[in-house]
């Protein structure tokens, strides 16, 4: 393949791109057209729960609920390993 005809092949796949960043642009455009107001915010500034969310918060577990639990590979919790 010569010079001239890889540069040529070059310049397609450029052109193509151009196209392509060109018809997702235009579709963000729509998608933007078509739900351009943000989520309302409660006041402590948070977006509102969305149906199926579940909101986890920031506060610690309750040690109770690893009693019984298994350190990955250790075994259980307060028992020596065999």
């Amino acid at each position: 393949m010569s010079l001239q005809d890889e540069l040529t092949a070059v310049q397609h796949r450029l052109d193509d791109l151009v196209r392509t960043v060109g018809r997702l642009e235009r579709s963000l455009a729509q998608l933007r057209e078509a739900d351009p107001a943000p989520a309302a915010l409660d006041p402590a500034g948070h977006a509102a729960p969305v149906d199926g969310v579940i909101a986890i918060t920031e506060t610690p577990y309750d040690t109770a609920l690893w009693t019984d639990s298994d350190d990955e590979g250790l075994g259980v919790r307060g028992r020596h390993a065999p």
